[in-house]
């Protein structure tokens, strides 16, 4: 099968799919694995597709976001695995800012007895917080509904009030070139704001966030520590000279 004919079909299984293995290409190609890896590599340059562990996936669109309860219910055992690494980061006596959504929300239950103070714009994070016996501060603003994130001037003015030793963030995308991006500059300023207020900067994100560009940048690769869960090797070395990468594994 020729190059053109092979890209056809790997674009249109993608399509159909969203997420095809290497191994499904080369028995419906014909080809070697060498060979199909080139090819996703050269359709990953040309920003066609993604790749992903074992194999490659659809890109998703720049304004796209699932609201919280699509993100609490997606890639959850990772979460937890990424999210109990990250607590683990944690010192007595730190003062963290923890940002809204799923994987950061999954922290909770791992910041027992850290004898700790948590500021937050994740206003679904506060029941579980509280329930906990963590100090917590929640910044103002306004309440988005779709992501319950405080966001906006308000929470800009709120944030401006803290200083942090660790903050902690979720983003929808993490590529090379384009660094951590989100799809609602607001939130992206929010998560600008809480690095520039921390000593040390993490990125808690699965393996399905790389090569992902959203609408708003949040900030570049070198400016936060990325904790992310099992990846390809040739993936993962896109990024490692660009910034700190602790992968976790079950």
């Amino acid at each position: 099968m020729l190059t053109p004919e092979r890209h056809r079909l790997i674009l249109q299984l993608i399509k159909e799919k969203s997420v095809v293995k290497i191994q499904e290409i080369v028995e419906r190609t014909g080809s070697s694995e060498s060979t199909i890896r080139r090819d996703l590599n050269q359709l990953e340059q040309e920003k066609q597709l993604k790749r992903v562990h074992g194999g490659a996936a659809r890109l998703q669109g720049k304004l796209q976001e699932m609201s919280m309860v699509e993100k609490s219910t997606k890639n959850l055992q990772e979460k937890k695995q990424i999210a109990k690494y990250a607590a683990s980061l944690i010192e007595k006596g730190d003062c963290i800012y923890l940002d809204a959504g799923s994987s950061t929300y999954e922290m909770i239950p791992f910041l027992l007895q850290k004898d700790i103070v948590v500021v937050t714009n994740g206003f679904m994070h506060i029941e579980s917080l509280l329930e906990n016996e963590i100090t917590t501060y929640l910044i103002g603003g306004y309440a988005k509904k779709k992501t319950r994130a405080m966001i906006g001037r308000g929470a800009l003015i709120s944030l401006e009030q803290y200083r942090f030793d660790k903050c902690f963030l979720g983003v929808n995308g993490i590529h090379p070139e384009f660094g951590y991006t989100t799809p609602d500059q607001e939130e992206a300023l929010i998560k600008q704001k809480a690095i520039s207020l921390s000593r040390e900067a993490f990125v808690l994100a699965d393996s399905t966030k790389f090569a992902e560009v959203s609408f708003a940048n949040v900030a570049e690769l070198n400016k936060a520590t990325i904790v992310t869960n099992e990846i390809d090797e040739e993936i993962l070395k896109k990024y490692k000279s660009k910034t700190n990468i602790k992968v976790v594994t079950a």
